[in-house]
């Protein structure tokens, strides 16, 4: 059985955490920072001339089970859902190794299940 996984492009996250909201709703952190997944900030800072580094990286944590209620129902995991960026996306690890080849900025998580 393929593994499922997380393609994750953050060239394109903004910073929304709107992921983070999504995952304490649909399973019921309590407040704080406990969550399946966080969005961690890289920079800013100057690399030469007027190129500066600064992206946002959303990261699934242990807590992370790619909301496997949500998905046995054929439903995309709560953070993929609620992104409007589009910058997640969810299927197999075949499914995903493919269009990590089109682009460097992007990573792929496959949560223990």
């Amino acid at each position: 059985m393929s593994k499922q996984a997380l393609l994750i492009d953050y060239e394109f996250c903004s910073d929304c955490h709107t992921c983070e909201v999504a995952c304490k709703m649909e399973h019921g952190f309590p407040e704080g920072d406990a969550n399946g997944i966080k969005v961690y900030e890289v920079g800013p800072w100057h690399i030469e001339g007027d190129k500066w580094q600064l992206v946002y990286m959303p990261v699934p944590t242990d807590m992370c089970d790619l909301c496997a209620d949500r998905t046995a129902k054929g439903k995309l995991p709560a953070c993929v859902h609620s992104c409007y960026t589009g910058c997640m996306t969810y299927g197999t690890v075949e499914e995903l190794q493919p269009q990590m080849e089109k682009k460097t900025r992007q990573a792929l998580f496959v949560p223990e299940q």
